[in-house]
């Protein structure tokens, strides 16, 4: 095994964390703008994204300061069109899941061979990156 760049890693970690707790913001504004028929699964689908995301930030948190690292107070930047239709919101969603799939790959890239725990972490939020991106996907395949 090769040795884990710790300063690098937390750096990463923070990066994620900060991505995450964006996540929380963005899926917590979307589940409030949502409107039209299909309102309430779509808002549950939001509210329940927006919850993961705060769970995978406070995972990230302890395993920051598990490091012996500081976790940041910040969160990563965040576009929105102020377009609200469902199809936007969807789109949005999916450009903000394929950014967190490549913080998680950078992450990997990064640990893989380093910790085995931090490798299976990372590559378990790779998976859940790409699953949350599936489902956006089948979800939009219908739309007009």
């Amino acid at each position: 095994m090769k040795e884990l760049n710790l300063k690098k890693t937390i750096e990463l970690l923070n990066s994620s964390m900060e991505f995450e707790l964006s996540g929380v913001v963005r899926y917590t504004h979307y589940s409030l703008m949502v409107t039209g028929p299909n309102r309430i699964p779509i808002v549950t689908f939001f509210q329940v994204q927006a919850t993961d995301s705060l769970n995978s930030a406070q995972q990230i948190g302890e395993i920051i300061t598990g490091l012996e690292g500081h976790p940041s107070l910040r969160i990563s930047n965040m576009e929105e069109s102020y377009t609200h239709s469902v199809r936007t919101i969807i789109e949005e969603s999916i450009n903000h899941e394929k950014n967190g799939l490549e913080e998680y790959r950078n992450l990997l890239d990064l640990v893989r061979n380093s910790s085995i725990y931090l490798e299976k972490f990372t590559r378990k939020m790779v998976a859940s990156s790409e699953i949350n991106i599936i489902e956006l996907r089948k979800m939009l395949r219908d739309m007009t």
